[in-house]
C-alpha cells in the first residue's frame, strides 16, 4: 500500500516535558490505525500535530508526499484530514438532521455559496458529493443507523447516538484521513463493538483512512488492523494488534501489569 500520512522525526516539548520524541511513522491508505498508551504518553499531541493544532520543535508531518507541518489547522482539514473528539461537537438546539444540514451547509458556505440554511440551499448539489444537500444528509444518516433519530434534538440522544452523529458529521466535508479521539469514551459495554462496527463499515465504505486513540484493548484488538504504542513521548511498539498487546514493554507501560523496580521504558 501507499502511505498518505507520515511523521517523520517529530520532536515536541512543553518545558521540562517531552511530549514527542523522534516520533517516525508511515500511515498507509485505507488503513485502521490503533494508538494506545496512558494518558500523557503523547497520543494526543501526535494527533494535534498531524491536525495542525500544535507545532512540533523540529521534524516534519508530511500528506501524500507534501509538507504541511506549517499549515494551519482549516488549511490541513481542506485537505481532507478530519478529526472528531471525545467530547462530541454537536449544534444541542438543533435536530439530528439540522445538524447534518448545517456541515452540509458549512461545504456549501467554504465553497462560496453564501449563507447556511434554507430550502433552496438544500437542493443545491455539496462540493465533493454531487449531489443535493438534502439527498447527502439523508445517505450518511442512513449509513450510521440514525435515520430513526433524525427529528429528534441532540440534546436528548444517548451517549452512543451523540458519538456516531459526531463522527458522522465528518464525511460532510469527505475526509481521506480521520483521527478519532477516543470513540468508544463514555458508551456503555454493550454498545461499543456495534458502534464501532457501523462506524468503520461505513468509513470503509467512503474509502477514509482510520487513525483512533482507545484505551479499551478490546476495541483495539477486534478493529485496528496495525497498533502504535505510545509511553513517554515515545513509539514503544509499532505492528499488528496481536504483536503490540504481547509485548513486553506494552503489557508492563501501557497495559499496567505488575513489573519489578524499572520505573521507565527502554529508551528508543
Amino acid at each position: 500500500m501507499s502511505t498518505i500520512l507520515a511523521a517523520r522525526g517529530v520532536n515536541k516539548n512543553f518545558g521540562a516535558i517531552t511530549a514527542a520524541a523522534d516520533i517516525n511513522a508511515a500511515i498507509e491508505l485505507d488503513s485502521v490505525v490503533g494508538l494506545i498508551g496512558a494518558n500523557g504518553a503523547g497520543k494526543t499531541t501526535f494527533i494535534n500535530m498531524i491536525t495542525g493544532y500544535i507545532k512540533p520543535d523540529s521534524g516534519g508531518i508530511h500528506y501524500e508526499g507534501r509538507d504541511i507541518t506549517a499549515l494551519a489547522p482549516r488549511e490541513i482539514t481542506r485537505l481532507g484530514i478530519l478529526r472528531s473528539f471525545q467530547i462530541p461537537q454537536l449544534y444541542g438546539s438543533l435536530s439530528v438532521h439540522e445538524n447534518m444540514l448545517t456541515a452540509l451547509g458549512i461545504m456549501l458556505h467554504n465553497a462560496g455559496r453564501g449563507g447556511f440554511f434554507s430550502l433552496s440551499r438544500a437542493r443545491q448539489n455539496v462540493p465533493g458529493h454531487d449531489a443535493p444537500a438534502e439527498e447527502v444528509a439523508e445517505r450518511i444518516l442512513e449509513r450510521f443507523g440514525l435515520m430513526e433519530y433524525r427529528n429528534r434534538n441532540t440534546q436528548v440522544l444517548p451517549g452512543g447516538v451523540r458519538k456516531l452523529l459526531d463522527i458522522a458529521l465528518t464525511l460532510a466535508a469527505r475526509p481521506r484521513v480521520l483521527l478519532l479521539d477516543e470513540p468508544t469514551s463514555g458508551i456503555s459495554a454493550e454498545e461499543k463493538f456495534g458502534i464501532m462496527e457501523m462506524v468503520m463499515k461505513a468509513m470503509k465504505a467512503e474509502g477514509v483512512t482510520v487513525i483512533f486513540v482507545e484505551h479499551d484493548m478490546e476495541v483495539v484488538s477486534r478493529f485496528a488492523g496495525r497498533v502504535l504504542a505510545f509511553y513517554d513521548g515515545r513509539i514503544i511498539a509499532d505492528g499488528r494488534p496481536d504483536a503490540v498487546l504481547g509485548d513486553p514493554d506494552v503489557r508492563r507501560y501501557v497495559v499496567g501489569e505488575p513489573h519489578g523496580q524499572d520505573e521507565r521504558a527502554p529508551r528508543a
